[in-house]
This record gives structure tokens, C-alpha cells and sequence, in this order.
């Protein structure tokens, strides 16, 4: 339990970090976020497919990828929902305009609660990894989570800063947002413990979500800005390093 709550403070802080580190530079370029924001993606994909996915097959029993399917489209479907009910401002993200006026606050502030929204189902995902009992599994997810919260929690800086907002108040904001996944990371440890005979529907449904993260804002953020190539290799790298972490800790 104890390294069950020090990854869900590691996941939620890495959020932190990553806001500090905004408070730092400020203006990051779209090059740079997209080829850290790639890494991230290809470390996810890995812990997606190694780390809850295949082992949801391998609990699952005979009929396991049955509940394995329809584990990955629910957490798909799930978050599909929480974005029709939380509009996406991922434009705001390394924006180059200045933003001073009420509308454009309220549109940072709903794009900073877009990502604390999405951040449980993220921290769950990490939950569920120590749940399924694979100790280093679980790590593994948690550190590809963990490695995706850094840039995450930079872009939230930049454009709160030019809309008005206190520094003191910016810093709050990614605290919350950090905080929901520990929150998360509890939930889905819990959940699992509670009723293991949902493990293998709790594990697809973890690496659905994170698909549906990768697929429908990672990859067409980090795509959009002429960084193509380099965003490409950047998820290969990423994805690579993971499997051989995979390979070492197995």
C-alpha cells in the first residue's frame, strides 16, 4: 500500500513538475513540446499494450478477449463521453497569442479542467497496474503516466499566465489537476483489490483510455505543427525504450 500511495504522489507530482518547469520557459516552442510530447506518447502506447492490455488477456481465462474487447472500447467510450461534456481547448496548448480578456480566461481555465478531468481516468490506469498484483508492471505504467503529466503540467503555465491569472493561482490550478490523479491512482487500486473478478475488464478498460488519449489528442497535437518526422521517431523511441524496460524488469 505504501508504494501504492508514493507512485500515486509520483504520478500527481510529476504534473507539479512539469508546471514548475512552465514557470521556467514560459514560451515553449511547438517543436520541443511535440518531440517531448511524442516520447510521452510512445512510452504510454507501450504501457497501454504491455502492461494492462495483454495482461487483462492473460487473466481473462479462456473467453478473456471478450472482456478485453469490450473493456478497451468502454474506456474509449468512456472518455469519448468526457470530452462532449468538457469541450477540448487543446488550441490554447503552446499557443503564440496573448489571451486578456474574460473569454479568453474562461476558456483556459475550462481547458485546465478538461485536463484534470482527464487526468482520473489516467491515474485509475495506474491504480488498476498495482491491482493487477505485477508490482513491476505497474511501475511501468505508472512511469509512462508520470512521464506524460510533465509536459502536460508545462503547457498549462503558459497560457494561464497570459490570461490574467496570479502565478500563485496558476501553481494551485496544476496542483488540482495533479491531485485528481492520486485521487485516480486510489480509485482504481481499490476498485481492483475490492473485486478482483473485474481485473481483466478494469485492465482493458485502463488501456483503452490511454489508446484514446494517444489516438485522438497526442498524436494530432504533435502533428500539427510541422513536426511531423521528428514526432514520429520521437514515439518510436519512446515505445522502444519501454519495451526494453519491459524486457529488463521481466
Amino acid at each position: 500500500m505504501e508504494l501504492v500511495l508514493l507512485t500515486a504522489l509520483g504520478v500527481g507530482g510529476a504534473t507539479v513538475i512539469g508546471s514548475l518547469m512552465g514557470f521556467v520557459f514560459k514560451k515553449i516552442s511547438h517543436k520541443f513540446s511535440d518531440i517531448v510530447l511524442s516520447f510521452a506518447a510512445g512510452v504510454m502506447l507501450a504501457a497501454a499494450v504491455l502492461g494492462l492490455i495483454l495482461p487483462s488477456l492473460e487473466y481473462g481465462g479462456k473467453y478473456g478477449i471478450i472482456s478485453t474487447i469490450a473493456g478497451i472500447f468502454a474506456g474509449a467510450l468512456c472518455l469519448n463521453l468526457i470530452d462532449k461534456l468538457v469541450p477540448h481547448l487543446h488550441k490554447l496548448v503552446g499557443s503564440d497569442t496573448e489571451a486578456h480578456n474574460n473569454s479568453n480566461l474562461s476558456k483556459v481555465l475550462l481547458f485546465v479542467t478538461a485536463i484534470a478531468i482527464h487526468n482520473l481516468p489516467e491515474g485509475i490506469a495506474a491504480g488498476v497496474g498495482f491491482g493487477s498484483g505485477d508490482t513491476s508492471q505497474a511501475l511501468v505504467i505508472a512511469g509512462g503516466i508520470a512521464l506524460q503529466n510533465i509536459p502536460e503540467g508545462m503547457v498549462i503555465i503558459g497560457p494561464m499566465l497570459a490570461a490574467g491569472v496570479t502565478p500563485k493561482k496558476t501553481f494551485v490550478c496544476a496542483m488540482i489537476t495533479g491531485l485528481v490523479e492520486v485521487l485516480g491512482t486510489l480509485i482504481g487500486y481499490f476498485a481492483v483489490s475490492i473485486a478482483s473478478a473485474v481485473l481483466p475488464f478494469a485492465l482493458a478498460f485502463a488501456g483503452g483510455t490511454m489508446l484514446y488519449v494517444i489516438s485522438d489528442e497526442m498524436i494530432p497535437e504533435t502533428h500539427a505543427h510541422g513536426s511531423e518526422r521528428g514526432a514520429t521517431y520521437s514515439l518510436l523511441i519512446g515505445f522502444c525504450i519501454m519495451l526494453v524496460t519491459d524486457v529488463l524488469l521481466g
